[in-house]
C-alpha cells in the first residue's frame, strides 16, 4: 500500500491523471493503465504497465 501523501502527489505517466492504489497496483484512472508497486515502490514506467481488464468502477 502506498502511503497516502506520496498518491496524492503521484500521476499517471502517460497521461497525468490521478493514480488509484490496488495493492500490488497502481491504476490510472483515466486511460487505466496498472503500474506494478513492487516492495512498496511503484514502477511508474509506461513499458512496465497493462491495461486494466477491470472495466467497473470503485
Amino acid at each position: 500500500m502506498i502511503d497516502k501523501e506520496m498518491l496524492d502527489i503521484l500521476c499517471c505517466p502517460a497521461c497525468k491523471s490521478d493514480l488509484e492504489d490496488r495493492g500490488e497496483y497502481l491504476i490510472c484512472k483515466n486511460c487505466k493503465l496498472k503500474y506494478p508497486v513492487e516492495d512498496g515502490i511503484p514502477i511508474l514506467l509506461i513499458s512496465e504497465a497493462v491495461k486494466d481488464d477491470d472495466k467497473t468502477d470503485s
